[in-house]
């Protein structure tokens, strides 16, 4: 905290419940779980809502809903998400809070979200909303499916809007990244099967070089986005493996390609999926190989409508001054399954500016990733006003379909 004075956060957050903030953040640091596993993180969570008095339950493996009641408590909820899970990295930050569990670390921030939640949840009870809040602590977001995993389980029943926002070290603290448009790509995967013809090394016209053909492929694959996108619309195909023969004097007969698919623009992205159905049948021609191509439709790409940027800079205007209120710099390919929830209601999902000053190089998903605890506040506070700003606009009569006045 040697660059963000206590008394700026007070301004935003009480003292007592930022420090709250913190010692959950890091214990929950200290204690990652991956997707599907958040067993630990679930329970220490639980304890703090009983703690505050907030009921809730347990839902889509450990997933929580929490309501808080509002002033109307016959109104629509406004929903406020936070994800929970951990990656598979081996932590090297030195933090005195480092992992405790071997191979598995918050390196995207999600003990930090989980954190901001909480706080925004104490300062709700402080400050009655107008209409119910519903708090969503949400599994498996690394894996792209604990969000819908999360709606199956009725998280968005009576909902009017969901809001939400992640931890970025690309912006100082003290900033809230807000912006209209696509935020975040689809995160599809796809999977090759080639089958060729095992043969002898030495006698490579007895066979068909699985190897051969799939290395075609992955050179054929990077001509779609390079030659068949518009480059004003952002989108890549990316192999990230390639599995195939055994011996060096073997020629393979099998090969197994995959890879992921993003894109920022849904006709951009059935066109890649065409494409590589279509070159991987080319080239199966071309060798005379059996090639079957699978994808695997995940999250869709975030967007943020114009109405509810509008609303959500109207929240940041409570909580930072003007010129802390920023769009992305640049294009983010990244996925976020947050983007399950808005093809249900309207919503709008952010940046929390959190970036530590001498570790600006060390990204997202890094053995290195930390965050700027300044930014626990920023965020929680941001939640706060959305609740209380979308909500009287519920309150008020307004779904929040048709666009902010």
């Amino acid at each position: 905290m040697k660059d963000v004075a206590i008394s700026k956060i007070s301004k935003v957050v009480p003292e007592a419940v930022f420090s709250r903030m913190i010692t959950l953040r890091r214990d929950l640091h200290k204690h990652p779980e991956l997707s599907w596993e958040e067993e630990w993180t679930s329970a220490r969570i639980r304890r703090e809502l009983d703690a505050l008095g907030v009921a809730h339950r347990v839902v889509a493996g450990h997933g929580i809903i929490a309501d808080i009641e509002g002033v109307d408590p016959r109104a629509p909820k406004i929903a406020l998400r936070a994800d929970m899970d951990a990656l598979p990295i081996t932590e090297e930050t030195g933090l005195e809070f480092s992992s405790q569990r071997k191979g598995v670390m918050h390196a995207c921030g999600h003990d930090g979200h989980s954190s901001i939640l909480l706080g925004a949840a104490e300062m709700l009870l402080a400050r009655r909303p107008p209409v119910g809040v519903r708090l969503l602590w949400q599994p498996a977001e690394e894996t792209a499916d604990g969000a819908q995993a999360m709606v199956d389980a009725g998280a968005l029943d009576s909902v009017a809007a969901i809001f939400g926002g992640h931890l970025d070290r690309h912006y100082k603290p003290g900033t809230l990244v807000v912006t209209p448009g696509a935020v975040n790509a689809s995160t599809d995967l796809f999977s090759i099967e080639i089958k060729g013809r095992q043969g002898h090394g030495a006698r490579p016209h007895e066979a068909l070089d699985a190897v051969v053909v799939g290395s075609l492929l992955v050179t054929s694959l990077q001509t779609i986005v390079s030659r068949e996108v518009d480059p004003s619309h952002p989108s890549v195909i990316s192999v990230g493996s390639f599995h195939s023969g055994g011996a060096a004097n073997v020629i393979a007969g099998q090969a197994t390609l995959t890879g992921t698919i993003r894109s920022q623009h849904p006709a951009v992205r059935d066109h890649l999926h065409r494409s590589l159905k279509r070159i991987g049948e080319a080239v199966g021609v071309l060798h005379q190989a059996e090639i079957a191509v699978e994808i695997d439709r995940r999250t869709p790409p975030l967007v943020n409508t114009a109405s509810m940027v509008k609303l959500a800079r109207r929240a940041a205007r409570e909580v930072v001054d003007e010129a802390d209120i920023i769009e992305l710099h640049t294009v983010n390919m990244g996925g976020e399954d947050f983007a399950c929830y808005l093809k249900h209601v309207p919503g709008c999902y952010i940046r929390y500016g959190a970036q530590v000053e001498g570790r600006e190089s060390f990204p997202a998903h890094s053995s290195q990733f930390d965050f700027h605890e300044s930014a626990l506040a920023t965020g929680a506070a941001w939640l706060v006003e959305m609740a209380h700003i979308a909500g009287q606009r519920v309150a008020d009569g307004d779904d929040l379909k048709g666009g902010i006045g």
